[in-house]
């Protein structure tokens, strides 16, 4: 497999390049506007750290996607993040899924944790809170994610996208981290990479991404299986778009004792 660039900066909407300019009319009027996130390991473990998650989980590098490389990454594994371009061909990819699941109306588990994204360059956020709000085992103390996802607990995607426009704490604590990474970040900034999560939920291993309408199954997962099949989905990733080496894969995990 190729090898890839890591990226550290990432921005949440992915316009397609042909509709760029009519989309950007449309945002000023609908979206607030976040400063975007680095993927940075330090500055993302610090993030869920202030969300309340407890110090023995850990945002790290995944170096690569072999299973020798795999093995480097510390477990247990409970959602891998990648950040990616949004060249034409993912739109193109993407559209048709999208039409293609309209068509069929996806079910999902119940106590799955899926919302929309709204604020543009939200995308870093809207994945952390999908890695840590599908895993019983990582912990919340009091703190922000808490009482975010108590608020939101019953509420459609969409409303939980519009919460987290509206959510004041949310948005200081990521407007903060935002400007501790290792570049200056500007809210305007037109850089085209999105933020999506992999998470396993009732043996299932789903696709999270708050720019689509629904989650996206890439099919049957387990405990042990997890990281090597969302490893598989970041490939298909990159196969679909083989000239583009701009890809950064996070993980998930637990901290080094």
């Amino acid at each position: 497999m190729a090898q890839w660039h890591i990226l550290r900066k990432g921005l949440s909407l992915c316009p397609s390049l042909t509709h760029e300019m009519n989309l950007k009319k449309h945002l000023q009027l609908t979206m607030s506007v976040w400063t975007p996130l680095e993927s940075n390991p330090e500055v993302l473990t610090k993030y869920i750290h202030t969300f309340g998650v407890t110090k023995d989980w850990i945002i790290t590098d995944v170096m690569g996607l072999e299973p020798d490389m795999l093995e480097w990454i510390p477990k247990p594994v409970k959602s891998i993040i990648l950040l990616f371009p949004c060249s034409e061909i993912y739109e193109k990819h993407r559209a048709e899924e999208q039409k293609r699941l309209a068509e069929t109306e996806p079910t999902y588990p119940k106590d799955l944790f899926y919302m929309r994204q709204i604020s543009q360059n939200a995308c870093g956020t809207v994945a952390l809170l999908h890695s840590v709000a599908n895993n019983e085992d990582i912990l919340l103390g009091e703190g922000i994610l808490k009482d975010f996802l108590y608020l939101t607990k019953d509420m459609a995607p969409e409303e939980r996208g519009k919460a987290l426009e509206a959510d004041e704490a949310v948005r200081e604590s990521h407007q903060a981290l935002a400007q501790e990474g290792q570049t200056i970040s500007d809210p305007n900034e037109e850089v085209y990479h999105h933020f999506v999560a992999f998470i396993n939920k009732a043996s299932t291993l789903y696709e999270l991404d708050g720019r689509k309408m629904f989650p996206i199954e890439h099919g049957a997962t387990s405990n042990e299986t997890f990281l090597q099949d969302a490893a598989r989905v970041c490939k298909e990733f990159m196969a679909r778009d083989p000239e583009e080496l701009r890809f950064t894969v996070l993980a998930l995990s637990a901290a080094v004792k």
